[in-house]
């Protein structure tokens, strides 16, 4: 079958649905690529890097549309794009259908199965198509970029011969994606870092970064967390704290990103006209919200303002497209992941699976029907599941229970004490001496070694593996030793420990030196 991705029709959208490294992996999942003239050219990439990569070029729109069994785009289809479907036909594409009913109406009319790329379930499973992410994590970097360069002065503080520079401080509302891509990006460049988000459990991830995470002190009854990993609404006594704290910032900071949105809602307004009056001259305000009205009351969708005291306050709705390049590889990264799973054979036939949790959760138009919203995840479902109540302890039936568990592990190291005396002394009858102090030695290091690894921390397990290389490589020694024996039996067994000793550290050195990595910075 046929995968064509068309340029997009959207003014000023400069992004595309398929790249020349997603047309190689395409075609080995069994497809025939094709391209509409130019549509990678905002992208900087040309028509002739995907005939190199196995693309076939097609002229113009109508021509692709009328081939391709599966059309891949970047916006919502317009009314002329709507026109070119055909029933049976795949289309995989930015749709929002919570904002646009009248599009599935139609694209449900035309029998086409629409599968969109917003509507991924943010699981696990599906991380690697959350297109969402991918390009809130591209608006995040952005909006700092973009707020350097509207900045007059540095990031990062500097001690200079002309006297010192104070680093900005960047204050970041919202730790989603975008909010934690916001985070990392300004304090890479030096600033100094306060974030503020209505999840408590965010907090920890800002400051791992480095950042300061801004406390409210107030006794929400929610725990600020919504369905797919978004901010829930606050109630009015919260907005009321929130507004305040708010109020007490705007002297201080010189850069305000704000992230908050919702989707399916208006942005909810958090930095307000007064804010932005207390702000210093030369602040800027960056609202990555500006595409759902804004979350500062003065953004104006797709313009940059400055206001009477001197604040700029910046309302770009297309940050992703503004780094086309990178956004089109992510998305079409995230495309053909999708493309994966539509795809189990390998064969170029997609099959909508709509008992597979995420391509049910996608998928928002199928058979001439609206399949939007979708069911409850299976997954959710079951994490919602109230979990049971613990039953307190007190402390005299705690003590009680450690006492019991006490005696139980003291009886059954005495009972195997008493076991592996009594099969000593029953060896020792018939075998020689050499051979009993040979077996205790072993018997003493296998107790010793099993209680030692016993009670270290499951989280240290891969750092030991570092000792028991050293270890096996004691047994590799002793197998030496053995090789040359009369014996045949001992030969065996000695190249057999050799073998098992030498994966043992192969391995171990290669699991070691990967945890390393973890750590090291690329």
């Amino acid at each position: 079958m046929k995968f064509g991705a068309p340029k997009e029709r959207s003014e000023g959208e400069r992004r595309v649905a398929l790249t020349p490294e997603s047309v190689g992996r395409l075609t080995k999942l069994g497809y025939e690529c094709l391209v509409e003239t130019g549509a990678g050219s905002e992208a900087r990439i040309p028509d002739a890097a995907y005939e190199a990569a196995g693309a076939r070029v097609v002229p113009d729109a109508a021509t692709l549309w009328a081939e391709a069994d599966i059309v891949a785009k970047v916006r919502a289809p317009d009314s002329e794009e709507v026109e070119r479907t055909r029933d049976g036909q795949i289309l995989i594409s930015f749709l929002y259908p919570a904002q646009n009913p009248d599009l599935l109406e139609s694209l449900s009319a035309r029998g086409v199965t629409a599968i969109a790329m917003d509507m991924v379930p943010r699981i696990s499973r599906a991380q690697k198509m959350d297109a969402l992410s991918s390009m809130a994590n591209i608006a995040g970097y952005r909006a700092v970029i973009e707020a350097g360069n509207q900045f007059g002065r540095f990031f990062t503080g500097q001690i200079t011969a002309a006297g010192k520079v104070p680093p900005a401080r960047v204050l970041v509302i919202g730790a989603g994606v975008a909010g934690l891509a916001a985070i990392g990006t300004a304090q890479s460049l030096g600033a100094q870092v306060r974030a503020f988000d209505v999840r408590p459990e965010v907090a920890e991830q800002i400051q791992s970064m480095g950042a300061e995470f801004l406390f409210l002190d107030f006794a929400e009854a929610t725990d600020g967390a919504a369905t797919g990993g978004y901010a829930a609404p606050s109630s009015p006594e919260f907005r009321a704290k929130q507004l305040e704290l708010f109020r007490a910032q705007a002297p201080e900071v010189d850069i305000v990103i704000t992230t908050a949105l919702i989707p399916g809602r208006d942005a909810p307004k958090l930095w307000l006209a007064d804010m932005v009056a207390l702000m210093k001259p030369g602040s800027v305000v960056v609202d990555l919200a500006a595409e759902r009205g804004g979350n500062c009351d003065l953004t104006v969708p797709g313009e940059v303002i400055e206001t009477p005291n001197g604040v700029r306050v910046v309302g770009y709705t297309d940050y992703p497209s503004r780094m086309a390049t990178q956004a089109s590889t992510l998305y079409a990264t995230n495309i053909r992941h999708m493309m994966d799973d539509l795809t189990p054979a390998k064969n170029g036939v997609p099959v909508v699976d709509m008992d597979d949790d995420v391509i049910r959760g996608a998928v928002v138009t199928h058979a001439g029907a609206i399949t939007y919203p979708p069911p409850p995840s299976k997954i959710q479902a079951i994490a919602k599941q109230a979990p049971r109540k613990a039953v307190e302890e007190t402390p005299a039936a705690k003590a009680a229970r450690e006492a019991a568990q006490a005696r139980k592990a003291g009886q059954n190291q005495i009972l195997l004490l008493v076991v592996g005396a009594v099969i000593l002394m029953l060896i020792g009858l018939v075998a020689p001496p050499s051979f009993l102090q040979h077996l205790v030695v072993f018997a003493l290091s296998c107790f010793v070694g099993y209680h030692v690894i016993w009670n270290v921390s499951h989280a240290l397990h891969t750092p030991l593996m570092a000792v028991t290389n050293a270890v096996s490589s004691i047994i590799i020694l002793g197998a030496l030793l053995q090789f040359g024996s009369s014996s045949w039996i001992v030969s065996i067994l000695a190249g057999l420990s050799i073998l098992m000793a030498s994966v043992n550290i192969f391995g171990g050195f290669l699991v070691t030196r990967r945890m390393l990595k973890m750590f090291q910075k690329s």
